[in-house]
Parts: structure tokens; sequence; C-alpha cells
């Protein structure tokens, strides 16, 4: 009878087994979130460069408001 040197340790398929699990239960939904978060910041963010333009017209809009202000007074 063979008596096994490290029992109830798993070996190479269980391995593999929990690997998958782990892989099922931790990374599958951290992957998914990140694609989440991504296409979020894509669809509701809209680009860098269009949202630099729009804050470069507001800052220029801000700059006449307040010639404007200053030339009444």
């Amino acid at each position: 009878m063979l008596v096994p040197l490290f029992p109830g340790l798993p070996g190479g398929p269980e391995l593999l087994i929990i690997l998958i699990l782990f892989g099922l239960v931790i990374v599958a939904p951290l992957v998914l979130l990140a694609v989440a978060v991504v296409g979020g910041v894509r669809l509701f963010g809209g680009s860098a460069d269009e949202r630099v333009e729009e804050l470069e017209r507001r800052v220029e809009e801000l700059e006449t408001e307040l010639e404007r202000e200053r030339r009444r007074d």
C-alpha cells in the first residue's frame, strides 16, 4: 500500500480547477468592470480635444463678460 507524502494538498488537475475558478470569480468581474469604466468614459466623457475646446470657449466668454463689467465701472 502506498502512502502519499503530502496528503490533502491539491495536485495538477486540482490546481488547474482552482485557477479556473479563481479566474471566473475574481479576474473576470475585474476585467468586465474595467471594460465598463473605459466604455463609460468614452461614451459620456467625450474626447479630450472636445473638452479642451469647450473650456477654451467658456474662458473666452468669461473674459468678454469681465471686460464688459470693467467698461461699465
